[in-house]
């Protein structure tokens, strides 16, 4: 049976490796992992394809939908700028310690590489996640308590 440590270890390769998928199996035991395409690009563009046909008809309409789409994308080019510390179980968020703890991190705060950000609980054990970058907590994407899946942005960074 593989350690704790060891699952991290290989999430960890696994998501900077091009493998998509990953299968383990030992005396009994196995892991499989794989890897979530990203989606926001798709999502992205069925929004844009919504929006047109709407903003179409009215000549009046469609022009104001073009500066609003621009101004969009330097938004979405900023966020792209930004660390993204992504859970590596799936498992359950927690914003403290405790529920009488004060926050681990809070909206810009300054982290350090080995600053502890928060908790993810699986399976019993509570697994601390550090900000594994030095920067400034942007924003917090997952709620106290929330499910995380293996790979979801918890926190944005700015390095």
């Amino acid at each position: 049976m593989l350690k704790v440590q060891e699952i991290r270890e290989l999430i960890k390769l696994i998501d900077q490796s091009n493998i998509d998928e990953f299968s383990y199996e030992y005396e009994g035991s196995k892991i499989k992992m794989k890897k979530h395409k990203e989606a926001a690009p798709q999502a992205v563009s069925v929004v844009e394809q919504v929006a047109q046909p709407v903003a179409a008809p009215p000549v009046q309409q469609a022009a104001p939908a073009t500066p609003a789409q621009a101004v969009q994308a330097p938004a979405e080019t900023a966020q792209d700028n930004l660390h993204k510390i992504t859970s590596p179980m799936v498992g359950t968020f927690y914003s403290a310690s405790s529920p009488d703890a004060p926050l681990y991190v809070n909206v810009g705060d300054k982290v350090k590489a080995d600053t502890v950000v928060c908790i993810v609980e699986a399976m019993k054990l509570f697994n601390e996640i550090e900000a594994e970058v030095t920067g400034e907590v942007v924003e917090i994407l997952v709620e106290n308590g929330q499910l995380v899946e293996y790979g979801q942005p918890l926190f944005l960074v700015k390095a």
